[in-house]
């Protein structure tokens, strides 16, 4: 599992160690990179939760229902994220903490796991360019799927983006914390 650097270091880093940090608290997202690495490169942050906080501002801002070429930015760094509960058909493309953090989903019956995928793929189509995205923390598979109900049956878009935004947030500063606490 990936450390992270002092907060201060971040600006001095090389962008590729800057970029490391993103995908560390984040998942790998060349739309993310792209979006912070001018942040990254010249901003400090007293905090990793101001930090976070700084890329949850920026992809709020991309949300525009107007500006097809923002969102379509934004589709891309929520797209980054695993669904969950199943396997991506490239394992290696789900970092160590989604694992740990989805080991729960992918317990228990093929029942319970062939309804997940079935609400992972009705969300889909629901809301195309979306995955769906919360912070698990330790809920039960049955617990996720009736929140995956209900945002699919709210069918409201923008909603979705905030909270999928949001959702995004409270996994890095989990994992920011996490992370933190083992130094």
């Amino acid at each position: 599992m990936a450390d992270l650097p002092p907060l201060s270091t971040i600006p001095s880093l090389p962008q590729e160690a800057q970029l490391r940090v993103l995908d560390t608290l984040f998942e790998p997202s060349p739309e993310l990179h792209q979006l912070m690495i001018p942040v990254l490169a010249n901003q400090t942050f007293s905090s990793y939760t101001n930090l976070i906080d700084a890329v949850g501002g920026r992809m709020s801002a991309l949300s525009a229902p107007n500006s097809p070429t923002d969102r379509d930015v934004l589709f891309g760094i929520l797209g980054s994220h695993p669904r969950l509960g199943r396997a991506p058909a490239n394992p290696e493309h789900l970092s160590e903490l989604s694992k740990k953090e989805q080991a729960q989903l992918n317990e228990g019956a093929e029942e319970q796991a062939e309804k997940l995928r079935a609400l992972n793929a009705e969300y889909e189509e629901k809301f195309p360019g979306l995955r769906f995205v919360t912070f698990v923390n330790g809920r039960s598979r049955d617990v996720i799927m009736v929140e995956m109900r209900q945002r699919i049956d709210r069918a409201n878009t923008e909603k979705e983006i905030e909270e999928t935004i949001q959702g995004m947030c409270d996994i890095a500063k989990d994992r920011a914390r996490k992370l933190q606490s083992r130094i």
